[in-house]
C-alpha cells in the first residue's frame, strides 16, 4: 500500500482533532496510522494487523470520531476484550476528539450496571465496551444497536482466545445499519479471517511494519517446580536481591495478584499488588513509588503492567507463564532497560513445560532449566519452607515412582515386593510395577502411602543393607 502522508498536518483532519493531536505533541503518525487512517476516512472496511502499543487506537479512533456528530444517539461502537483496554481506548478517544463534545460511554462488566445504564440513557454517541456487558445493555433496551453505523473490533485474536467470539457475532448481527467495519488484530487465526470475510464488505488489509518484537538481551532462567513450591523459589530469588534492586512479578489473574501479595507479606516480604480492580489514583501512586525506588516488589497482571516503564527494574519473575508467547517477551522486556543488567525467571510446573518450549521456539530463546538459587551468605533459613509436592511426581493413576539401591544381583521383584508390603504393612494393591536392574530398582507406590512407605524404608534394612529410597522426578 502506498503511504499517502507521513505527517498529521497533511491529512486535513477535523480542526478539533488536529488541535488535540498538536497539543499532545504528535507530529508523525505510526506505521499502522499511515496505512489505516486515509483508507478508513474514505469509509472503506478495513482489517489492520497491529499489536498493543503500535498506535492502533488513533488509527481507528480518528476516522470514527470524524464520522460522528454530537446527537446523543449511538453511531459507533468499539468492542474490546477486557475492561482495562476498554477504559484505555475510551480515554484516548476522549482526548482525541478535542472540543467536539461527543458523548463517549464505556460499558463493561464487574461494575454497577444501573449506573452504566443511566449514562447510556442520558445519551451516547460512541460506545466503548466489552462484549458481555454490551449484550446486557442491548437486551435491557439501554443500547440500540440497530442505529449503529460504524463498528470496530479491537484485538480480535484476544477476543477469540477468551471465548468472546459468539458474543461478537451476536452483536454483529444486531447492526443492520452498519456502514463501516474496522477490525484490528495482532494475529489472524482462521476464525478471525472467516468473520472478516462474512461480515465485511471487500475490506482493505493493512499491516504495521513494527510487528517485530524486540527480545531484550538479559539473563533468562527457568526453574522446574510444582505449584506448591513456587513461593519457596520466589522467596529464594527475593533473598538474593541487592538493596537497589526492584522486582516485577507476573501472574495471570487478579485473584492471584491479591493472593501472592498476601502470602509474601505473611512471610515477611513486602510486595504491592497491581491490577485493574484497583482505583486509578491508587495505581498511579504505586507506579510513582516504583519509579522513585520506594517500591521494591510489585505483583501485576499483564494489563495492569502496561503502563510500567521503569528503568530500575532488575528482576522479572513469571510466577505464571502467560497464555501467549508475545506476552512473555513484553514481560521480560521490563528489565535490562538502558543497558542495565537484568534477569528473568520462569517458574515452570509440569503442565507449563509445553508453554515454555513454545516460547523458546517462537522467539529462538535460550531459557536454561536451573535449580532454585542458593541462599546468600548470612541467610541460613528459607523465607518460605519447601513443602512436599506429590502432584509433580504422580502419574495419571496416582502412582509415585521410588528408586532404591538394590537390584537383580541380590534379590527378586517378588522378594522386594513382599519385603515392602510386610515392613510398611500396606495392602499389596497399593504397590505398582517394579523395574529392576543389576544394582538398582524402581517401584511404584500410591501417592496416599508414598511418604509413609519411604519413611519406613529409610529406617529398615533388606538383608543387612540400606536401600536409600529416592523419589523419581524430583
Amino acid at each position: 500500500m502506498s503511504h499517502t502522508s507521513s505527517v498529521f498536518s497533511d491529512w486535513d483532519l477535523n480542526s478539533e482533532v488536529a488541535s488535540a493531536i498538536a497539543e499532545k505533541g504528535w507530529t508523525q503518525p505510526t506505521e499502522i496510522q499511515i496505512s489505516s487512517i486515509p483508507v478508513a476516512r474514505k469509509g472503506r472496511d478495513l482489517v489492520g494487523q497491529a499489536r498493543t502499543g503500535s498506535g492502533k487506537t488513533a488509527a481507528f479512533g480518528i476516522p470514527i470520531i470524524e464520522s460522528c456528530t454530537p446527537t446523543g444517539s449511538p453511531q459507533a461502537i468499539i468492542l474490546c476484550p477486557t475492561r482495562e483496554l476498554a477504559v484505555q481506548v475510551s480515554e484516548e478517544i476522549s482526548w482525541l476528539q478535542g472540543g467536539l463534545k461527543l458523548s463517549i460511554q464505556t460499558v463493561y462488566g464487574g461494575t454497577d450496571i444501573e449506573k452504566q445504564a443511566k449514562k447510556l440513557d442520558s445519551g451516547a454517541d460512541i460506545i466503548v465496551g466489552t462484549p458481555g456487558r454490551v449484550i446486557d445493555m442491548a437486551k435491557r433496551g439501554h443500547l440500540k444497536l440497530g442505529e449503529i453505523t460504524h463498528f470496530c473490533l479491537d484485538e480480535a485474536d484476544r477476543m477469540l482466545d477468551m471465548g468472546f467470539f459468539p458474543d461478537v457475532l451476536w452483536i454483529f448481527e444486531q447492526m443492520p445499519s452498519r456502514e463501516q467495519t474496522l477490525l484490528f488484530s495482532a494475529t489472524f487465526p482462521q476464525e478471525v479471517l472467516d468473520a472478516s470475510e462474512e461480515f465485511m464488505n471487500e475490506p482493505v488489509f493493512v499491516m504495521s511494519d513494527d510487528l517485530d518484537v524486540e527480545v531484550p538481551e538479559i539473563e533468562q532462567y527457568a526453574v522446574r517446580i510444582g505449584r506448591a513450591n513456587k513461593l519457596w523459589v520466589l522467596g529464594r530469588i527475593i533473598a538474593n536481591m541487592k538493596d537497589n534492586d526492584q522486582m516485577l512479578i507476573f501472574t495471570n489473574t487478579k485473584r492471584m495478584v491479591d493472593l501472592l501479595e498476601e502470602r509474601l507479606s505473611k512471610f515477611g516480604m513486602k510486595a504491592t499488588g497491581l491490577h485493574g480492580d484497583k482505583a486509578q489514583n491508587k495505581r498511579e501512586k504505586i507506579l510513582d513509588s516504583l519509579r522513585d525506588g520506594r517500591e521494591k516488589i510489585v505483583v501485576a497482571t499483564d494489563v495492569a503492567a502496561r503502563g510500567i516503564d521503569v528503568e530500575g527494574i532488575t528482576h522479572v519473575v513469571n510466577y505464571d507463564l502467560p497464555d501467549d508467547t508475545e506476552s512473555y517477551v513484553h514481560r521480560i522486556g521490563r528489565t535490562g532497560r538502558m543497558g542495565r543488567k537484568g534477569e528473568a525467571w520462569a517458574l515452570v510446573s509440569k503442565e507449563d513445560m509445553a508453554s515454555l518450549d513454545k516460547i523458546s521456539n517462537t522467539w529462538n530463546l535460550e531459557i536454561p532449566y536451573v535449580e532454585a538459587p542458593e541462599l546468600p551468605d548470612g541467610i541460613s533459613r528459607d523465607p518460605v519452607r519447601k513443602r512436599d509436592d506429590w502432584s509433580e511426581v504422580t502419574d495419571p493413576f496416582g502412582m509415585v515412582s521410588v528408586a532404591v539401591e538394590v537390584g537383580s544381583t541380590s534379590t527378586t521383584k517378588r522378594a522386594l515386593a513382599d519385603w515392602i508390603v510386610s515392613q510398611a504393612r500396606i495392602p499389596e494393591i497399593a504397590l505398582g510395577e517394579i523395574a529392576m536392574e543389576n544394582d538398582s530398582s524402581t517401584f511404584q507406590i500410591h501417592v496416599d502411602k508414598a511418604a509413609y512407605v519411604i519413611d519406613v524404608i529409610k529406617k529398615r534394612e533388606l538383608d543387612g543393607r540400606s536401600l536409600n529410597p529416592m523419589i523419581v522426578g524430583v
